[in-house]
C-alpha cells in the first residue's frame, strides 16, 4: 500500500502504528482487525486449572479476560507469561508431542477492530524473506503458523510430500505473505517503508492531545524506462499515532567481536556469506578448516553445511558444552536430531592442548590439525559424528591475522593459533533501532547496554507489553525485541497488546484511542511534585 494513496487527513492521529511486518506485526494486525478468540463451547484443555479458569467467564473473549489471572501456575519454554498462556491455548501440550485440538473458537467481530497501520521494509514476512531457503526451520511447522490458517494444510497445497514436520524458510516467508492476503489484511500494510524517527509530540493549546510522530521514507517505483526497468524513488512520510508498537525483530545488524582483524575479507558475519563461498567452489575437503565462532543455531547450521562438503571445521565458543543456557541443552533430541548431532560433536570432539612448557606470559600452541588436510584432525571416536571437526569450548577470539591465522584464548589464558581458510562469526545480531534516540538503549532492561534479544531486551510490562521506560504512554514492544525468538511464543505479545488496547477501548470508548487522555511522563512527574 502506498502511504500517499491512503486517506490520512493531515493532522489525523492514527490509533495504532506497528513498526515491523514480520510474524509479530502480522499476528497483531490479525487481532486488531476484529478476529477474536473465545473458549469454544464444549471444548476442554488438558491443564485442569486453566480449563477451570477459562470456564468461569466463557461469554468473555480472551482479549477481555484477566491475562495475569489466567497465567498463574502455567509453565513453558518462554519466560513471558502471556506467551506461555497463548501457546498453551493454540497448541496444548505440544512440547510433549501431543496433538490436542485448540479450545479456542475464533470469531470475526468487525465492531471490535482498531484501525492500524503496519510498516515494513519489504513484503509481509519480515526477515524470513532474506533467509536461506534450502534449510529446515528450527521449529515444527505448526509452531510457525499464525491463527486461522494451518501451515501444514497450506504446505500440502504447495507440494505433494510434506517432509517430516519441518518447513524451509522460503516456505515460511511465502506462508506469511499469503496469510496477509488470505486474511484480508493488505489494506493495513505499507511495504517498502523505512522508519527514520519516532518522537513524542506534546499536546497543543487547540486541544490536540500528546501523541507519537512516526517519520520515514517509502520506496516507490517510478516511470518505466525503455529497457523495461523502472526507477524507484523514496518519498518521505509523517504519521501521528496514539500508540506505536515496536516489532522490528533483531536480525538487522550482525553482532561483532570487536577484535583485531575482524574486518579482513576472510572474516564473515552471516551464514549467507558461507553459502556464497560454497557456491563459488571455495570450500571442499582439501581446504584449510573453516572457523565457526558462536554456539547458537546459525553457528550449528554453518557446521552442518561445512560437514556436508567434508570441509574441516574449527568451532570456538565461550560457553561450556554443559551450560544449561546453551540452546542445544534446551531442545528435545528426538525433534531436532541435526542439532543434537552438532552438540554431540561439540561435546565429544574437543581440542585437548598438550601440557604447556614452563614459560612466562601466554602459552602459544598450534593444534596438530592445523595443516590443510582434514585427515590430520584427531581421529573421531566410534560414537562421534565425523573426523573433520574440532571444538574449542570456553575459548574466545583474540585476533584475526592477514595470513589467515586466528589466535584463540582459553578461560585459563592459554593461547592457540589456527590456520584457517575462512572465519564465520555467528554470535547473534542487534536490532536496528536507529529511529529512536541512542538506538533505544534507554528502553532496555540495562539502559547502559545496547538492545539485544538475549542479554538486554526491551523492558516491558509482562502482561501488556507496554515499554516501561517510554517517554510517554502508548509505546509497546514485542517479538525478539522483548526476548522472544520463536514464532510460537511471539504470538503472546500480540495477545497482550491487543488485550490492553481492547480494554482501553472498552473502558473509555473509542475516543480513548482516538484522543489519548494520557499526559506525558514529564507532565505526570510535575503534577506529583506539585501535589
Amino acid at each position: 500500500m502506498d502511504l500517499h494513496d491512503k486517506e490520512i487527513i493531515p493532522g489525523e492521529i492514527l490509533p495504532v502504528v506497528i513498526i515491523g511486518n514480520g510474524p509479530s506485526g502480522i499476528c497483531l494486525s490479525y487481532l486488531l482487525s476484529g478476529h477474536t478468540p473465545y473458549l469454544s463451547p464444549g471444548a476442554s484443555h488438558p491443564n485442569p486449572l486453566l480449563h477451570s479458569k477459562l470456564g468461569e467467564q466463557p461469554h468473555l473473549s480472551l482479549l477481555e479476560q484477566d491475562l495475569e489471572y489466567l497465567c498463574e501456575g502455567l509453565e513453558g519454554r518462554s519466560s513471558n507469561p502471556v506467551a506461555v498462556l497463548f501457546d498453551s491455548l493454540l497448541l496444548p501440550d505440544s512440547d510433549f508431542g501431543l496433538d490436542h485440538s485448540s479450545p479456542l473458537d475464533w470469531r470475526y467481530e468487525p465492531e471490535r477492530a482498531i484501525p492500524h497501520l503496519v510498516l515494513g521494509r519489504g513484503p509481509p514476512g519480515g526477515a524470513w524473506h532474506a533467509m536461506e531457503g534450502s534449510m529446515l526451520t528450527l521449529s515444527l511447522a505448526n509452531w510457525m503458523e499464525l491463527p486461522g490458517l494451518k501451515l501444514k494444510d497450506w504446505m500440502r497445497e504447495k507440494r505433494r510430500n510434506v517432509r517430516n514436520d519441518r518447513a524451509t524458510p522460503a516456505e515460511i516467508a511465502s506462508y506469511y505473505q499469503h496469510y496477509v492476503s488470505q486474511m484480508s489484511l493488505e489494506q493495513n500494510f505499507a511495504s517498502g517503508t523505512t522508519v527514520t524517527s519516532v518522537t513524542r509530540q506534546p499536546g497543543n493549546q487547540d486541544g490536540t492531545p500528546p501523541c507519537w510522530r512516526v517519520t520515514g521514507l517509502q520506496r516507490r517505483e517510478g516511470e518505466e524506462l525503455g529497457d523495461g526497468s523502472s526507477v524507484s524513488d523514496e518519498v518521505p512520510f509523517s504519521l501521528l499515532a496514539h500508540n506505536v508498537v515496536l516489532a522490528t525483530g533483531t536480525h538487522d545488524i550482525p553482532a561483532r567481536l570487536g577484535v583485531e582483524g575482524e574486518s579482513l575479507p576472510h572474516v564473515c558475519h552471516s551464514f549467507w556469506e558461507l553459502e556464497a563461498a560454497i557456491s563459488r567452489g571455495e570450500l571442499d575437503q582439501s581446504a584449510d578448516p573453516v572457523l565457526v565462532v558462536g554456539a547458537g543455531l546459525t553457528a550449528a547450521d554453518a557446521v552442518l553445511a561445512a560437514h556436508h562438503l567434508n570441509t574441516p571445521v574449527y568451532h570456538a565458543f565461550r560457553r561450556s558444552v554443559n551450560d544449561p543456557g546453551l540452546i542445544f541443552n534446551q531442545l528435545p533430541k528426538l525433534l531436532y536430531p541435526e542439532y543434537h548431532k552438532v552438540h554431540q560433536m561439540m561435546t565429544q570432539q574437543q581440542y585437548q592442548p598438550a601440557p604447556p612448557p614452563q614459560s612466562h606470559g601466554h602459552t602459544l600452541q598450534t593444534p596438530p590439525s592445523s595443516s590443510s588436510s582434514s585427515s590430520s584432525f584427531p581421529p573421531a571416536s566410534p560414537s562421534s559424528s565425523y573426523s573433520g571437526y574440532l571444538s574449542f569450548p570456553r575459548y574466545r577470539v583474540v585476533a584475526f591475522r592477514p595470513d589467515r591465522k586466528c589466535v584463540l584464548e582459553s578461560d585459563s589464558g592459554e593461547r592457540t593459533v589456527l590456520q584457517i581458510s575462512k572465519a564465520l562469526v555467528l554470535i547473534g545480531a542487534h536490532p536496528n533501532l536507529s529511529f529512536l534516540g541512542d538506538n533505544g538503549r534507554a528502553l532496555g532492561v540495562n539502559p547502559e547496554e545496547p538492545i539485544t534479544c538475549r542479554r538486554n531486551p526491551v523492558d516491558v510490562d509482562p502482561f501488556t507489553n507496554k515499554v516501561l521506560a517510554a517517554e510517554g504512554p502508548g509505546l509497546y514492544a514485542m517479538g525478539p525485541l522483548v526476548g522472544e525468538n520463536f514464532v510460537r511464543f511471539l504470538k503472546g505479545g500480540a495477545l497482550a497488546i491487543a488485550s490492553d488496547l481492547a480494554k482501553r477501548q472498552q473502558g473509555e470508548g473509542d475516543k480513548y484511542l482516538m484522543k489519548d487522555r494520557f499526559i506525558d511522563r514529564q507532565q505526570a512527574e510535575t503534577e506529583v511534585r506539585e501535589s
